[in-house]
């Protein structure tokens, strides 16, 4: 059982300006590429800062801009192996909408923005009952799979059965929550009774 990584769900060939790129033509390939931001690169490919629509739109004084004096800096940046879960908390320490993904040598390979993250919560329920029912409870924690139910709606897991000990309770329930779409998990989960035989 993994978290998908930065890299499942970056957008890759990202659109990027130099410090020394205009303000039109910043506002130009927002438009022409439907996005929200663009990482400011410098020489090497390595970002320096990101400009974005709130940057445009926050623009100060006369002459003539450039990506430079709109920037935020410096930027705040993601490794493709990162667990989505740990990109999500730099966003949200850091108050970004989106993180330029940089390679070992600190270049721009992608971008990751908040609606990329959105996504996990739409990943189809049979996707994550599997997820649960195979990594969670038969892989992890060795159970049989016939003794718990699995129903999945809307992101939201709700489990029935029976487990030998109290102690799994808690455990599968965080583990299920750990899965990257759950959106709630409702344990309806009862501790099966020993055989008389087993008291003996």
């Amino acid at each position: 059982m993994r978290h998908r990584s930065v890299a499942d769900l970056m957008t890759p060939g990202v659109v990027t300006v130099r410090p020394s790129t205009a303000f039109k033509e910043i506002a130009r390939l927002l438009q022409e590429f439907d996005i929200t931001a663009v990482p400011v690169v410098d020489d090497a490919g390595r970002p320096v800062g990101v400009v974005s629509e709130a940057d445009l739109l926050r623009r100060r004084g006369g002459g003539t801009p450039t990506a430079q004096g709109l920037m935020t800096s410096p930027a705040v940046t993601a490794r493709p192996e990162w667990s989505v879960v740990r990109a999500a908390r730099v966003m949200q320490r850091t108050g970004v909408k989106r993180l330029p993904v940089v390679d070992t040598d600190g270049r721009v390979v992608g971008v990751l923005s908040r609606s990329d993250l959105v996504r996990l919560f739409l990943r189809r329920d049979h996707a994550i009952r599997e997820e649960v029912v195979e990594d969670v409870l038969t892989q992890t924690l060795r159970l049989a799979p016939s003794s718990i139910t699995v129903d999945v709606d809307d992101g939201r897991v709700t489990l029935s059965g029976t487990v030998s000990r109290p102690g799994l309770l808690p455990v599968i329930v965080r583990l299920c929550q750990s899965v990257d779409g759950v959106v709630d998990v409702d344990s309806r989960l009862t501790v099966s009774r020993p055989a008389a035989a087993d008291l003996l």
